[in-house]
Formats: C-alpha cells, sequence, structure tokens
C-alpha cells in the first residue's frame, strides 16, 4: 500500500493519491498557513476510523440479512491540550441507523467492529479512549464498547 502526497500550493495543501488513482486533499490550519482547501491529517484519522468501522458492520449486518434505510456515522475526537503532539485522548463513534434493524445485531456488529476487527481502532486504542455507542430508529443512545488504553479508561471501585 502506497500513497504519493504533491504539494498544490506555497503552503500547506497537498493531494494525496492512493494507488488505485483516487485522491483526497489535505490542508493545515490557517496557523500554519492552510486555506480550508482540504481535511487536516488529524481529521483523516477520524475518517479512517470511522470508515473501516463502518465497512466491518454493514458487512456484518449484509451477512445477517439486515437491511438498512439508512446508515451515518458520527467521529468526534478530543485532542490533549498539552504539548505538542497533540494526539486523541478521546474519541466517540456514533452510529446511527434506521430501518427494520434487529438491535442485538446492530450491537453485535458495532462490538465486534470495535473491539476484534477495525484495524484503524486497533492502531488508536494504543493512545486513546475510544467509546461506541448507537442509536437506532430515532431512539436514545446506546453504548457499546469502549476500548484503549488501561489508563484512560474509567476504574470501576470493588
Amino acid at each position: 500500500m502506497t500513497i504519493r502526497l504533491e504539494q498544490q500550493n506555497k503552503a500547506v495543501h497537498l493531494v494525496a493519491t492512493n494507488d488505485d488513482g483516487n485522491q483526497a486533499h489535505l490542508d493545515g490550519s490557517e496557523a500554519i498557513g492552510g486555506e480550508g482547501k482540504g481535511f487536516r491529517p488529524m481529521q483523516m484519522l477520524l475518517v479512517g476510523l470511522g470508515a473501516c468501522t463502518s465497512m466491518d458492520i454493514i458487512s456484518v449486518l449484509n451477512k445477517q440479512k439486515q437491511e438498512m434505510d439508512s446508515y451515518h456515522v458520527h467521529v468526534q475526537g478530543l485532542r490533549t491540550s498539552e504539548g505538542i503532539p497533540a494526539v486523541f485522548e478521546h474519541i466517540h463513534v456514533l452510529f446511527k441507523v434506521n430501518g427494520p434493524v434487529l438491535e442485538a445485531k446492530l450491537a453485535r456488529a458495532i462490538f465486534l467492529s470495535m473491539t476484534k476487527y477495525c484495524s484503524v481502532t486497533r492502531m488508536l486504542q494504543g493512545t486513546a479512549k475510544i467509546t461506541s455507542a448507537y442509536i437506532l430508529n430515532d431512539c436514545e443512545e446506546v453504548p457499546v464498547a469502549t476500548v484503549g488504553p488501561e489508563h484512560l479508561v474509567p476504574k470501576t471501585e470493588d
């Protein structure tokens, strides 16, 4: 797997191209000369996480013949406020699904992705607490799984 990046201006606007010729624009914040012409690198990490878990979940639900009317994912990342690099310390992934999907099958698909299948989750859980939840058919948010380094996961009192 190879990604090529090419500078597009005299600042930090880049175009990334993958082996298949697909492209994504990246840019930095105004503070470093960015012009808002693409995703920032840390945003791309959240895109990767949302896409990776989505591919797992959609595949699992399709195998279980669970048909969705709509599927949306919201990925929110909170970065450390002290020092550089400012890594993610908490990421929340919220899956919004509508349709005749069995709740237990949706919860299981999310759990499997977050704890077993998603390579991006595995990469990020070394530095960030990652929580996941779903909203099925516009009902309430239901938590599913939390992964991450032990020191970031809230301790329960015995």
